[in-house]
């Protein structure tokens, strides 16, 4: 039985549509929610596809208002989809307390712990549930499929293509938590989310995955060296570079002088990844 999606609301932009839908989530428990940008091209033929995982605090709706993706997902033919970043209104109490934990921060991970494992399958959702939703309701290729992200979305991006070498084509990231195994944020939420054993943490820590992923394709992460978190030592792009450079997966990481971690700087360098994308999907 296919999952009925209901439109919310839906926007001309750049010659295409921005839509955003809801539908009950097999994989969540619960209702969830994505945005989807359909350049002109879509109405004629079916095209790739490209998912944006956005960071803390986000919503499906901050990258498609803020970014400026739209004109460039129509200059190089892609259909652009965005997933809320966690489930919302569960009813888990102290879901809302924290920015950092719960309501707007699923960390792209399948919680293992009460009371979070009804509701936070993160990971499945992305990888599993709604790229077989968007198949069947929308004009994609399912075959050209990649991924990218920022912040905790970067750190979600990542982990999906390393995990899943056969279902990514491409991966980038802006600011993305690398290292969340030794980073304070990232530490938290595995505690809270999964295991207090460390080895299970490995599974969902990019640095980690690296050294044992199938993924071999170039691999674009772009940091701002304005960033607070950079500075707070909760970024560690350091770590994923040494990693790649172990077991030679070609890595770019460039640091943007003066940039800091919010949309100015995701709009300044995003028509660079959809490009990036572009040129290996089309």
């Amino acid at each position: 039985m296919s999952t009925k999606i209901k439109l919310v609301q839906q926007h001309q932009c750049f010659g295409g549509t921005v839509s955003y839908y809801s539908h009950s989530s097999s994989t969540c428990n619960i209702e969830m929610r994505f945005s989807i940008y359909q350049p002109p091209q879509a109405k004629s033929k079916s095209l790739p596809i490209l998912y944006f995982l956005s960071g803390l605090t986000c919503t499906e709706e901050n990258f498609m208002m803020k970014a400026g993706a739209q004109q460039f997902a129509n200059k190089y033919g892609l259909i652009l989809v965005v997933p809320d970043t966690s489930p919302r209104n569960t009813g888990i109490v102290g879901e809302d307390d924290n920015w950092d934990l719960g309501t707007g921060a699923g960390f792209y991970v399948n919680a293992t712990k009460e009371p979070w494992k009804k509701h936070y399958q993160m990971y499945s959702y992305v990888v599993e549930e709604l790229p077989e939703i968007i198949a069947k309701n929308f004009p994609i290729q399912p075959d050209k499929q990649s991924i990218f992200g920022h912040s905790m979305g970067g750190h979600g991006a990542l982990i999906c293509a390393l995990k899943n070498p056969e279902k990514y084509q491409s991966v980038s990231a802006f600011a993305p938590i690398v290292a969340p195994m030794r980073s304070s944020v990232g530490q938290k939420v595995f505690t809270n989310y999964l295991d207090t054993n460390q080895e299970y943490w490995r599974d969902y820590d990019a640095s980690e995955l690296v050294l044992n992923s199938a993924f071999n394709r170039h691999i674009l992460i772009d940091i701002g060296t304005a960033d607070p978190f950079l500075a707070q030592k909760q970024l560690l792009p350091e770590l994923f570079e040494n990693a790649c450079k172990k077991v030679g997966l070609p890595l770019t990481l460039r640091m943007l002088e003066n940039y800091d971690h919010g949309y100015y700087f995701i709009a300044s360098f995003i028509e660079d990844h959809i490009r990036y994308h572009a040129e290996v999907l089309n």
